[in-house]
């Protein structure tokens, strides 16, 4: 069973800074991309930024500058350093990989998703 787990949100005053850490755990054989997105309640999904295995980085337009994505793979982490947040930065963030693991004895590659972390910036 496959499982990645969020920390690091929080509360943060505008123009400060959090990172947000993403473990990966389980039968894994290996994790090819890696993402990190956000979602504001009543609003859709939006994808904030994408690591690949190789290391490219590719960020959203209202990040890019001031976010940036990394990802330790002896960890099977990835993280999310966010800097210059903004009041609209305000999110439940969510960590999402393409990993190739043992499901019932079989491997397969399958999109899983974190629970999901807070960030909360005041004005």
């Amino acid at each position: 069973q496959v499982q990645l787990v969020e920390s690091g949100g929080g509360l943060v005053e505008a123009g400060g800074s959090l990172r947000l850490s993403c473990a990966a755990s389980g039968s894994i054989f290996s994790i090819n991309d890696m993402y990190w997105h956000r979602q504001i309640p009543g609003n859709q999904r939006e994808l904030v930024a994408t690591i690949t295995r190789g290391g490219s980085t590719k960020y959203a337009g209202s990040v890019q500058g001031r976010f940036a994505i990394s990802r330790d793979d002896r960890k099977n982490t990835v993280y999310l350093q966010m800097n210059g947040l903004k009041p609209e930065d305000t999110a439940v963030y969510y960590c999402a990989a393409d990993i190739r693991a043992f499901r019932g004895g079989t491997l397969s590659t399958n999109d899983y998703w974190g629970q999901g972390t807070q960030v909360t910036v005041s004005s």
